[in-house]
């Protein structure tokens, strides 16, 4: 196609003549029709979100794009002939704009999906396949919160967000406090997560001194692969975390469906727990069930970092840490896919820096190289 005669990406919604409501428009991608009914039922439920189109195959999304200028796109994984990911990357090369995959929980899509995130998408939601049916009712949420803060620009973080106070400035050059010296790192992250960890954890070292846990909010049969997927890019050890271990230097990722917390006696070993409790958390694993079990247990000698996502899981387990005596280190804006746990965290003035992601593991071997000193 001539550069010229390129749709330009037009992030700002439109205007429905019907009823003169700005919208944002979609496109829906799905080789099922029963997939492409239900989607465009669960996004046209939200008066600010308009399905201006679908399609059945890669080459025809790429056909509409041209015509529709949707805003956003979801993008089914499996599809015949131009499958998701050759069409993700057409869209990325040919016209630019946020995609959201909407992968099934299998292994091959799994990793599929990390595919895709690497080559650009913007997030996923998960379709999950039972015995009889597809049941896709339980991402009808996820789904429209996802396509409104990617219709609103990758740092828009939560639209309430952005009518909040800025939050309070912190230097990320600023000597961090003397007697902060970790035992272990508790980790937060949600959407636009797969990215930054697969940016930051190859960089640390082999012989880092320290356990990291790592809370990502995935669905069920994500966090096994994706974990696997790490340990091959990372010189350090990955892997998801089981009930019972033992917590040695390493990253351990909570699996999807349980929350992780950590059982420490005096002068022993901490290991690591997993259950369905609480339930009334919105999220399972949840950042703040971690969080404020590892403040509990380590006290002073705990690390919070939290990172890019939608939300607020994870304030209360990092403001639970910064009281306690730990060093607290959120992701900056600029960084963020999007900023919306790190803001709450900076806003209610619990983080002792803000850095940029790239800083991130900068921040951690700067914290625990005292310890490796120390016990050598």
């Amino acid at each position: 196609m001539n550069e010229g005669h390129r749709p330009r990406p037009n992030l700002l919604p439109h205007v429905n003549n019907k009823n003169d409501k700005p919208q944002i428009r979609v496109l829906i991608v799905d080789d099922s029709a029963f997939m492409r009914t239900a989607l465009s039922r669960m996004v046209g439920s939200d008066p600010s979100l308009w399905v201006v189109g679908t399609a059945a195959t890669g080459a025809e999304a790429l056909q509409k794009i041209v015509s529709l200028d949707p805003h956003v796109i979801t993008l089914d994984v499996q599809m015949p002939g131009l499958d998701g990911l050759a069409t993700l990357r057409r869209i990325m090369a040919e016209f630019p704009r946020p995609v959201i995959m909407v992968s099934s929980s299998t292994l091959k899509e799994a990793e599929i999906t990390f595919d895709a995130l690497e080559a650009g998408a913007f997030d996923y939601v998960p379709k999950q396949l039972s015995s009889v049916s597809l049941d896709i009712v339980h991402i009808r949420e996820d789904l429209i919160a996802k396509i409104k803060v990617a219709a609103g620009g990758r740092n828009s973080g939560d639209r309430l967000n952005l009518l909040r106070k800025p939050p309070r400035a912190v230097n990320p050059h600023a000597p961090q406090p003397a007697q902060t010296v970790p035992a272990l790192i508790a980790l937060g992250v949600s959407t636009g997560g797969p990215k930054a960890l697969q940016d930051i954890l190859p960089t640390l070292p082999g012989d880092l001194s320290v356990p990291i846990l790592v809370v990502q909010h995935m669905p069920a049969g994500f966090t096994a692969p994706f974990a696997e997927r790490l340990n091959e890019l990372c010189d350090v050890s990955v892997r998801e975390a089981s009930h019972g271990e033992v917590i040695l230097p390493g990253v351990y990722i909570a699996p999807a469906g349980s929350h992780l917390t950590v059982d420490r006696q005096t002068n022993s070993r901490a290991v690591i727990r997993l259950s369905d409790k609480p339930e009334s958390q919105p999220h399972v694993p949840s950042v703040d069930v971690m969080m404020l079990s590892v403040a509990s247990a380590f006290r002073s000698f705990a690390m919070g970092i939290i990172m890019t996502g939608m939300g607020s899981d994870g304030a209360q387990g990092m403001a639970a840490i910064h009281r306690e005596g730990g060093l607290t280190v959120g992701q900056d804006e600029p960084s963020c896919a999007v900023y919306g746990m790190p803001r709450v965290c900076a806003e209610m003035g619990v983080l002792d820096r803000v850095v940029p992601l790239s800083q991130i593991p900068h921040e951690i071997r700067q914290a625990t190289r005292y310890r490796k000193t120390s016990a050598s």
